[in-house]
C-alpha cells in the first residue's frame, strides 16, 4: 500500500526582483520532479516508527510514534480538511525532534525542510507510523523551487490517503486532482513553505501544484497556458548566494537612484506582460514559433540587462552568457541572481541543428565547473498514482 506524488520545480522566466517594487513577473513549471513516496507499514510489519529517508543523500531518519505524540500531542486533529499556520509553541517542539537527528554539519541546511515534514505528516496523519522516501531532480537551493516541490509533493501523498482525497486508488498511472483537492494541497504546501523560509511569497508552491504559468503582480496571481513548446537549457553555477541580501541590495540602489531605477522596473513589467503575451498567443506553424522564439530571446537578453542595472549579476552568470553567446543563445539569470542558475533558451525548429548546438554548449559549459540540465517549459503540474491497492 503505497502512493506516489510528484511535484515539478519552477524557474522566472522574467521580472525577479522588479515585482518586489510593482512589476509583473512570469514563472513556469519545468519538467524537472521531486518525488514522494508514502507507506503505512501492515500489522505484520510490526514498525511502529515514522521514517524519513533521502535517498539522494544518502539520510534515513526515524521518530517513535510514542515520541512523536508525546512532543506533539495536539497535532493530527485536521486530517488535512483545514491547514492552519504551524504555531511558536509547536515550531518548538518540532525544532527539538530535529535537534536530537545530530545531523551533520554539512547537512544543516535540511533541519528546515525535515520540520516541514514532521509538522505536514503529523498535521495530516498525526502519530500514525509510516516510511516516506524523498528523492529529486532539481538541485537544492539553486532557485528552481527544490522546497516548494518537496512540500507539494508531500503535502498531496498525504492528502491522497486522507477521506478527503477523490482519487482512484485502483488506477495505474498518474492522476491529477480535483480543483478543490488541489486548492488544498497548494495551501498545506504554502504552510510548509512558512516553515523553511519565513515569508515565502506562494508562487513556487502555486506553480508547483497547478503546472504550466503563472503572471504575478502585487501579490495577484494569474494562471496562463502556454501555446508553444519551450525548452530551456538550466545552468546551475553552483554558486551560492544570500536571496535576501540581494534584494536588500536592489532596494538601496532604487533608494539612491529613485527615478532611474523606477524606469527600469517600468522596462521590465513591459517585458514581462510582452513575454506572457507571446506565450498565450495562438501557433500556426514553425515559422511561427521560430519568430516567436527570437522575440522572446530577445526579451530575455533585456531583461538581463536590466538586472545588471540591478547590481544581480554576478561573474560565474557572465561566464555562462558569453559561452552561450558563442553560439548565438540567448540568456538570463532566473531567481535571485548572484549566482545560482542560469537559462538558456534553446530553439525547437530545428531539433538536428540545436541537437549540436546544445552537446557543445553543455560540454563548454561542464568544463566551466556548472550543471546542465535540459528542461521543458510550462508542463504539468502535481500529480500522484498508488501501487498495491486492490
Amino acid at each position: 500500500m503505497e502512493v506516489r506524488a510528484r511535484a515539478p520545480g519552477k524557474i522566472i522566466l522574467s521580472g525577479e526582483h522588479a515585482v518586489v517594487h510593482g512589476s509583473t513577473a512570469v514563472a513556469a513549471a519545468i519538467d524537472l520532479y521531486t518525488y514522494v513516496s508514502l507507506r503505512f507499514p501492515t500489522p505484520e510489519d510490526n514498525d511502529d516508527a515514522l521514517k524519513l529517508q533521502l535517498k539522494d543523500m544518502d539520510l534515513e531518519f526515524s521518530w517513535p510514534v510514542g515520541k512523536i505524540k508525546e512532543v506533539l500531542p495536539q497535532l493530527g486533529s485536521t486530517s488535512g480538511s483545514s491547514p492552519s499556520s504551524c504555531s511558536l509553541e509547536t515550531t518548538k517542539a518540532i525544532a527539538s525532534l530535529v535537534e536530537e537527528l545530530n545531523l551533520p554539519e554539512a547537512s544543516t541546511g535540511l533541519a528546515s525542510g525535515i520540520s516541514a515534514f514532521l509538522w505536514l505528516y503529523t498535521s495530516i496523519h498525526g502519530d500514525k507510523p509510516a516510511k516516506t522516501v524523498v528523492t529529486s531532480e532539481l538541485p537544492l537551493g539553486s532557485g528552481l523551487g527544490s522546497s516548494a516541490a518537496l512540500c507539494v509533493a508531500l503535502s498531496a501523498a498525504l492528502l491522497a490517503l486522507t477521506d478527503f482525497s477523490k482519487l482512484d486508488f485502483s488506477h495505474q498511472g498518474w492522476q491529477v486532482f480535483g480543483d478543490s483537492e488541489l486548492d488544498l494541497v497548494n495551501k498545506w504546501a504554502f504552510e510548509g513553505e512558512k516553515i523553511i523560509h519565513g515569508r515565502p511569497s506562494g508562487i513556487d508552491n502555486t506553480v508547483s501544484t497547478y503546472g504550466n504559468m503563472i503572471k504575478f503582480r502585487s501579490g495577484e496571481l494569474t494562471c496562463i497556458k502556454t501555446n508553444m513548446p519551450l525548452k530551456m537549457l538550466v545552468t546551475n553555477t553552483k554558486v551560492g548566494r544570500n536571496t535576501k541580501a540581494l534584494v536588500a541590495g536592489v532596494s538601496e540602489r532604487a533608494m539612491r537612484h529613485g527615478s532611474a531605477m523606477t524606469s527600469v522596473f517600468n522596462a521590465v513589467d513591459s517585458i514581462s506582460n510582452e513575454v506572457a503575451a507571446i506565450i498565450q498567443s495562438p501557433v500556426s506553424d514553425d515559422l511561427a514559433i521560430t519568430e516567436k522564439e527570437e522575440k522572446l530571446g530577445e526579451l530575455m537578453e533585456m531583461n538581463q540587462g536590466l538586472l545588471q542595472c540591478m547590481g544581480v549579476n554576478h561573474a560565474s552568470i557572465e561566464t555562462v552568457i558569453r559561452t552561450t553567446l558563442k553560439y548565438k543563445l540567448s540568456t538570463k539569470l532566473t531567481g535571485a541572481g548572484g549566482g545560482g542558475c542560469v537559462l538558456t533558451l534553446l530553439p525547437t525548429h530545428d531539433l538536428v541543428l540545436a541537437g549540436t548546438v546544445v552537446d557543445k554548449v553543455i560540454a563548454d559549459l561542464e568544463e566551466c565547473g556548472f550543471q546542465c540540465l535540459i528542461a521543458g517549459i510550462g508542463g504539468r503540474g502535481m500529480e500522484v498514482s498508488f501501487s498495491g491497492f486492490s
